[in-house]
């Protein structure tokens, strides 16, 4: 009886060229954490319309402006802890004797 995992194989020249084939690997760290800002701050103000459409009385459903402002709170705590990881590695860093 054979094995369905033992028919994969994975060789050096196909891990680079998909690693090539890729688009994520030319973004790079910045480029990713800028977008990851931009998301939040786009869930942050579509919070700040839903709310406000609720307050308004035009009819804004409660249940999904409640959603986006806890969406918006979540982004908010996660871009949080990834500058403190951050803030932490530069520490170690400028910590480190050469």
């Amino acid at each position: 009886m054979s094995s369905p995992i033992s028919a994969l194989r994975i060789l050096p020249a196909e891990i680079q060229s998909a690693a090539a084939e890729s688009p994520a690997g030319s973004g790079g760290f910045a480029e990713t954490l800028r977008g990851a800002m931009d998301e939040m701050g786009h869930l942050q103000s579509q919070a700040e319309t839903k709310v406000a459409g609720v307050l308004e009385g035009n009819g804004t459903d409660v249940h999904s402006a409640l959603i986006a402002v806890e969406k918006a709170d979540l982004s908010f705590q996660l871009m949080m802890q990834v500058r403190n990881k951050i803030v932490t590695a530069y520490q170690q860093i400028s910590q480190m004797q050469f």
